[in-house]
This record gives structure tokens, C-alpha cells and sequence, in this order.
């Protein structure tokens, strides 16, 4: 952007809000009242209405699941979009009654759902093995023997140069 457009731009910005203070009538001490306003009274949470709400969230999700394979529940690439849709039901809800999103109550209906849903989703812990005897002989004498090589490639190419110079 031109530096003049710049310049050009932020007068027409600074003018529209001094004349929005102007219009206003307030004066400089008006205009940076520090103490806080509310601009619409906030309504309490209504619990026992959002309990209601997040199970019809969770009916729903049990609805969109069924559509999915129990063998695939594990996996949440078969699911992710149920799941996205139900987290995104209870925060609609919680904000539709008042309440914060995730609150306590929001979260115990999540872990129950996650407890009927994905109980037996635990990844079990790996036993590590050695391998075969064969095998790690191999693994182990394979780079000794590359190092070995490499060495007497370039003990032989520093003897060659003094040949070839």
C-alpha cells in the first residue's frame, strides 16, 4: 500500500471517531469512565433445564452412532463428525440456558457418554522383545562392518591422491 493511501486512511479513521465523540456530546472525562457496565443483565444457569438439553444431545449421538460399526468405535475417523456435532449440541444448549460452556455438569455427561461409548478403547501397553539372535547378529556386525570399509576407502583414496598429484 502507498504511503500517502496509508496516511490517508488513518486521518479518514481518527476523523470518523472524533466526530462520532463530537456527536456523542461527551467530553474527554466522559468517554474513558473506567468503572464496568453491563450491557444486558445476565440470566442465572438454568441447571435442571440443561441436564434435559445435553441428554437430548446424547440421545442424539447414541442415534449416530448406532450408524457406526461397534468394531469402529475405537477408531475416530468413523465418528469424528458425530462427535463434533454432539460437543457442539452441548455448547449450543448451555448457551441457549444461560449457562458457560463446559460447566461441571456439561463435563460428567461427556465422561458418562465417553464411559458408554469408548470404555474399551484403551490402548494396551506394548511388550517390547528382543529380536531373534539372527537378527540383531546382523543389525550389530552390519554397521562395524560398513565403518570398516569406509575407513580403508579412505585410507586407500588418501594414498591414491598422493599418486595421482
Amino acid at each position: 500500500m502507498d504511503p500517502n493511501e496509508l496516511a490517508a486512511l488513518k486521518l479518514f479513521v481518527v476523523g470518523m471517531l472524533v466526530n462520532t465523540w463530537m456527536m456523542s456530546g461527551l467530553s474527554a472525562a466522559d468517554s474513558f469512565n473506567i468503572e464496568p457496565t453491563l450491557l444486558w443483565p445476565r440470566k442465572a444457569c438454568n441447571e435442571s433445564r440443561l441436564q434435559w438439553e445435553i441428554e437430548v444431545c446424547g440421545e442424539d449421538f447414541r442415534r449416530d452412532m448406532d450408524h457406526v460399526d461397534r468394531e469402529n468405535w475405537c477408531n475416530l475417523t468413523y465418528f469424528i463428525s458425530e462427535y463434533h456435532l454432539f460437543t457442539l449440541c452441548t455448547e449450543t444448549k448451555s448457551h441457549t440456558v444461560s449457562c458457560y460452556w463446559p460447566n461441571p455438569l456439561v463435563e460428567r455427561y461427556i465422561i458418562h457418554i465417553h464411559k458408554d461409548f469408548f470404555s474399551n478403547c484403551t490402548v494396551e501397553q506394548v511388550v517390547w522383545e528382543d529380536p531373534p539372535d539372527n537378527t540383531l547378529v546382523i543389525l550389530i556386525l552390519v554397521p562395524i562392518f560398513l565403518t570398516l570399509v569406509m575407513v580403508a576407502v579412505v585410507v586407500w583414496c588418501s594414498k591414491r591422491s598422493d599418486i595421482l598429484a
